[in-house]
């Protein structure tokens, strides 16, 4: 390549065989080996992302939170009031926080960045000579590539070949409408008003073209503004908002309680202020949910992780949340319900019918009349009819590489099985287009629904052939290939076509019409100016073949599934309406009375008239892009949580207007996937399911994990209540610093090891919870304040009170210094610990048995307790941590009482669940 500069303009007005020459390369492309060293010099196709904020700015921030600063100041206030180790340890408490938050997030950012890595886009480019698909990052100057509606342009590129190409430049220019290009040079107003030059970023809206690229990178159009335009404003979602308020609620009822703990150890039991202060300090770090915020982004982080390993990739850590609200789905059909293999099965002709044998993208089968094979060549309307199958056809198919991988599509799935059909046939694409080429296109559009391309033929004449939509073509058509003889097309014909098309749709199969029509060069000299108008009229019908594309094993107990946790699928389909509703009541979406409305009728319904529809049994059939977005917004406005599939280029509004926007990772276009929310990379239904169950499941683990760790706050301050209102007569059972050791010590482990929890059995079998539902359910207050809370309590006082007795309490009065103290506060947090350990096995499930799940199956708990038991030990038994956390050992009476702790306390709980789901099932049986 060239080291002299070439600028935009310069490259699209220089000949292609100079460009070329000044980019080193050819209309073949380049080389794999040039390509490899080229990427090596000029970097990857990408646009460079400045940091929004600094490592040390992001680590700094989680000293700086409203409880940070509550216990900067407190450990400030403990040195003066004489207890050095109580300072150093409430700032070891908020280093230690906010390390582990800062730890969190990151983990959570490098969760986020590799699943966009896994991300890819694509680019058919001609290497060597051939076209193959690669990654976009990997594509350089001076590589020639080819684009189609949909498709995101890679680079900027000088086009070398075009046909009916139109392009969005709204990115660039701000112009909504789409901007018509061109091979030859013209130069309109504006810095990017050039024909035959396409920029990064932009994106083709309909046409096809072959371009060369000039620049990749930072080095495009695009990138040059990036280096101005990157900072993007991060809004908070719905999840984090609630964090946040409940995060400052929590902080705030604490310093409140401690407040009042504070004048009360003053005024009521009269203890000094220095001292008064450490007591309410306790209080307020009591209640404090410390690592709250971080361990709740590495839940969805975690969460995001499990989506991709089951299909499902999310773009952003917080849709998560809005995946377990999912009420609706508004899903395509083939591709996501279906298998996405479009298989030809039965060719209807006038007064002939064949079949097709085989199945799948591989040539495995053979046309066939009456169960036999068949030579094409004596019928002359089944070979015209092949004829338009194979040269009105764009798609390519990439031969797997080995035998475990599957056949890579270039294009449509039905042109895919067109071009199997021909293969079938025994016929030769390159072959065919060196004798018809082809000199002129018009592409498929949604409002047309078929395609038109002009072949040229010896002695100056042409071939129109054209393709679609059975209503789309037979609308164009006003002659018939009947038996090799065109004639007048009449009504009766037209009723003949449609019972056909009706009986294949009837049995699930989609058709597709075939038509043509002939005409002399002078008739449109200039291939270039055929327009719609001109080139599809007065056509000649040919026939019609009929493909299936049968549903997805899985599709079943997907579907099922979705029944049962009240998520209702509204399946949205370009495909005729008896196609549409028979593979809607095969697979069990929806039964035989369900209402089929066509877009047709979507287009004369108001507003009121489609919200009232898409509250009942109902299939969308016939449907543009547009009309998807309107069926969005009309759930939306009955209160539905939409998640809505798309991978076309117009189904970007209603992806982007979808609660959750869901683009195909294999057929979407990159405008879809641009737009959406998730991507599926198997492009299956089943993986949307799987996704709202681990939406809810995170969910779940949150307020479990919430549950958990306010759930140590009661047994934490009820020592404290005991100390104020028996004035001073029972003595704390439990310091600030052994407060702490629970919080920041025994909790943290458990509590994360909750937010890994699998779903729960019967997640799915539950309704999709309320948007106006709050992580601190009243379910979630009674027992953390009040069933787990008042328990463990209960159970710590009294062992406390049980250690002053062996040492003859009531008789003698309960230590309030030394060795029996210290032994008394260390069988009160020791109690509190093994409540704890019961409260983390209990948290596992809201309503299904522990002993259903396994009681050993969450490893991360399992260490967690361990973990626990093992820090308690060493805070009995290692002299030095005895002095900081004034402890002391325990005796084996002692030991035998803790461990009997959590057995009663998880029978317990287990009970209530039992007659907690009794009631559930009770409940269920009646309202069915």
């Amino acid at each position: 390549m060239a080291n002299q500069p070439l600028t935009t303009d310069n490259a699209a007005q220089m000949a292609l065989n100079d460009l070329d020459q000044q980019l080193g390369t050819t209309a073949d492309g380049l080389t794999q080996e040039a390509a490899a060293k080229r990427l090596e010099t000029v970097g990857p196709n990408t646009i460079q992302h400045s940091q929004k904020q600094s490592q040390l700015l992001r680590f700094l921030k989680n000293f700086t939170s409203l409880m940070a600063l509550l216990l900067w100041v407190s450990g400030f206030v403990a040195m003066f009031a004489g207890m050095p180790e109580l300072g150093i340890a409430i700032w070891a408490v908020n280093i230690i926080n906010g390390c582990f938050s800062f730890w969190q997030e990151h983990a959570a950012q490098k969760a986020t960045d590799s699943l966009r890595k896994m991300l890819p886009t694509y680019v058919n480019v001609i290497r060597d000579g051939k076209v193959t698909q690669i990654d976009a990052d990997d594509l350089v100057p001076g590589d020639v590539f080819q684009i189609q509606a949909g498709n995101s342009i890679p680079a900027d590129a000088r086009i070398t070949e075009a046909a009916s190409l139109q392009v969005d430049e709204s990115a660039l220019t701000g112009e909504s409408l789409p901007v018509f290009k061109q091979v030859a040079y013209e130069h309109d107003d504006g810095k990017f008003a050039l024909k035959n030059i396409v920029f990064a970023g932009t994106i083709v809206t309909s046409g096809t073209a072959t371009a060369t690229a000039l620049a990749t990178g930072m080095q495009t159009e695009f990138g040059q503004i990036a280096k101005l335009t990157q900072s993007q404003k991060q809004t908070t979602s719905p999840l984090q908002r609630e964090l946040n308020r409940l995060t400052q609620q929590l902080s705030l009822i604490a310093i409140g309680i401690g407040v009042a703990f504070f004048i009360l150890a003053i005024f009521f039991v009269h203890y000094p202020v220095a001292k008064s202060f450490i007591f309410a300090l306790g209080m307020v770090v009591a209640f404090i949910p410390e690592g709250l915020l971080p361990t709740v982004t590495l839940s969805l982080a975690q969460g995001t992780t499990r989506m991709a390993k089951k299909h499902a990739l999310l773009k952003d850590l917080n849709s998560v949340e809005t995946l377990g609200e999912t009420t609706v789905i508004c899903s395509d059909k083939t591709g996501t319900l279906t298998q996405n293999q479009m298989t030809v099965n039965h060719i209807w002709l006038p007064g002939q019918e064949y079949t097709v044998s085989g199945t799948g993208y591989v040539n495995n089968g053979h046309i066939q009349l009456n169960q036999k094979d068949f030579d094409i060549s004596q019928d002359a309307n089944l070979a015209r009819l092949l004829d338009i199958a194979l040269l009105n056809n764009d798609t390519k198919l990439e031969t797997p590489k080995d035998n475990q991988a599957t056949t890579k599509i270039l294009g449509t799935p039905t042109e895919a099985g067109l071009n199997i059909l021909t293969d079938k046939a025994g016929l030769d694409k390159v072959k065919a287009l060196q004798a018809t080429p082809r000199i002129a296109e018009l592409p498929f559009d949604s409002d047309r629904k078929r395609m038109t391309t002009v072949q040229q033929l010896p002695e100056q004449q042409r071939m129109l052939y054209t393709k679609g939509a059975l209503d789309g073509v037979i609308q164009i058509c006003d002659q018939i290939l009947d038996r090799g003889t065109v004639r007048p097309l009449t009504a009766t014909d037209k009723a003949a076509i449609d019972a056909a098309n009706k009986k294949y749709a009837a049995d699930g199969l989609r058709s597709l019409a075939f038509a043509y029509r002939t005409e002399a060069d002078s008739v449109t000299p200039d291939p270039a100016t055929y327009s719609i108008k001109t080139a599809e009229q007065h056509m000649t019908f040919v026939g019609l073949a009929a493909m299936s594309d049968p549903p997805r094993p899985e599709i079943y107990a997907a579907v099922e599934q979705c029944h049962r946790a009240n998520i209702r699928i509204i399946m949205v389909t370009g495909d005729s309406a008896l196609t549409a509703k028979s593979i809607a009541v095969k697979i069990g979406l929806t039964s035989a009375d369900a209402k089929v409305i066509t877009g047709d009728q979507i287009d004369s319904m108001s507003d009121a008239e489609l919200q009232q529809a898409v509250k009942g049994e109902v299939i969308f059939a016939r449907v543009a892009p547009e009309h998807k977005f309107r069926i969005v917004s009309m759930c939306q406005a009955n209160g539905d949580v939409v998640a809505s599939t798309g991978d076309g280029v117009n189904d970007a509004p209603a992806l982007k207007k979808a609660d959750i926007g869901i683009a195909m990772g294999v057929t979407g276009t990159d405008v879809a996937k641009d737009a959406a929310d998730m991507i599926l990379t198997d492009d299956n239904f089943a993986s949307i399911v799987a996704a709202i169950e681990e939406g809810r499941t995170v969910y779940s683990n949150i307020q479990k994990f919430l549950l958990y760790i306010l759930n140590s706050n009661v047994p934490e301050a009820i020592p404290s209540v005991l100390f104020l209102f028996t004035r001073g007569l029972v003595p704390l059972p439990l310091t600030v610093m052994q407060i702490l050791t629970v919080d920041l010590g025994t909790d943290m482990l458990p509590a994360l090891g909750l937010g890994a929890e699998k779903s729960e059995p019967g997640i799915m079998d539950q309704p999709p919870r309320p948007r106006n539902a709050h992580l601190l359910s009243r379910s979630i207050i009674w027992k953390a304040f009040g069933l787990y809370g008042l328990t463990a309590s209960l159970i710590s006082s009294l062992a406390y009170f049980f250690v002053n007795m062996t040492y003859g309490w009531p008789a003698n009065a309960l230590a309030a210094s030394g060795p029996v103290y210290r032994e008394a506060t260390t069988m009160t947090l020791a109690a509190i610990v093994f409540c704890q350990i019961a409260a983390a096995i209990n948290c596992r499930t809201q309503l299904s048995s522990v002993f259903k799940i396994g009681i050993f199956s969450n490893r991360h708990i399992i260490w967690g307790i361990v973990f626990e038991v093992f820090l308690l030990t060493c805070l009995m038994y290692i002299p030095l941590l005895q002095g900081l956390f004034n402890t002391a050992p325990i005796g084996g009476v002692e030991w035998v009482i803790l461990l009997c702790i959590p057995v009663p306390l998880i029978l317990l709980e287990e009970t209530r669940k039992y007659f907690v789901r009794r009631h559930v099932l009770k409940s269920a049986t009646k309202g069915a």
